[in-house]
C-alpha cells in the first residue's frame, strides 16, 4: 500500500505541474500587464493597437486595431513580421540584447530611435546604415525576423 500511495502522490504532483505550465503556455504576460500606449497595429500601420484584439506571437502577444487585422496577419505573417516584432519591443515583451545587424555587443552611445523605439548598435557603421535607410527599409533592417533573432530576446516578467 505505501508504494501505491507514493504513486498517487507523484501523479497528483505531475498534474499540478502540468496545470501550472498550461497557465503560462499562452505567453509570459497577461494582457493587463502590457502597456499599449503608443503601440500601433502591425497590419493597419498608423492605427492604435487595442486590448482584446491580441494573438499569440513569438512567446508574446501582438495587438491590433480591430478584429479583422488578426485575420490578415494570420494569412501573411511574414509580411507583417517587422511591425509585429517592433511592437513586441515597444510593449516591453522583448528587449534588445545585441546589435540587430551584426549580433555583436551593444554600444549605448549608438542609440537612435527607429519607428518610435530606442535601439542601440555595436558600432557607428551599423548605426549609420540604419540612419541612412528610410521608412520600411529602416524598420526591416532592425526588426525583420533575421535581425530580431540576432538582437532581441524575451524580457522575462518580474
Amino acid at each position: 500500500v505505501p508504494g501505491f500511495t507514493k504513486a498517487i502522490l507523484m501523479k497528483r504532483r505531475s498534474l499540478i505541474a502540468l496545470a501550472v505550465c498550461a497557465m503560462f503556455a499562452g505567453g509570459l504576460y497577461a494582457a493587463e500587464e502590457i502597456s499599449l500606449k503608443g503601440a500601433l497595429c502591425p497590419v493597419a500601420g498608423s492605427k492604435p493597437a487595442k486590448a482584446g484584439t491580441e494573438v499569440d506571437y513569438k512567446e508574446g502577444k501582438v495587438y491590433f486595431c480591430c478584429q479583422n487585422c488578426p485575420k490578415a496577419f494570420a494569412k501573411d505573417t511574414a509580411k507583417f513580421a517587422a511591425s509585429a516584432n517592433k511592437q513586441l519591443v515597444a510593449t516591453k515583451q522583448y528587449k534588445e540584447v545585441k546589435c540587430p545587424l551584426s549580433g555583436q555587443d551593444l554600444n549605448p552611445e549608438t542609440a537612435i530611435e527607429v519607428a518610435g523605439v530606442k535601439v542601440c548598435f555595436c558600432c557607428n557603421m551599423c548605426k549609420g546604415k540604419v540612419e541612412k535607410a528610410k521608412g520600411d527599409e529602416q524598420l526591416n533592417l532592425v526588426f525583420s525576423d533575421e535581425a530580431f533573432k540576432k538582437g532581441f530576446e524575451v524580457a522575462k516578467k518580474k
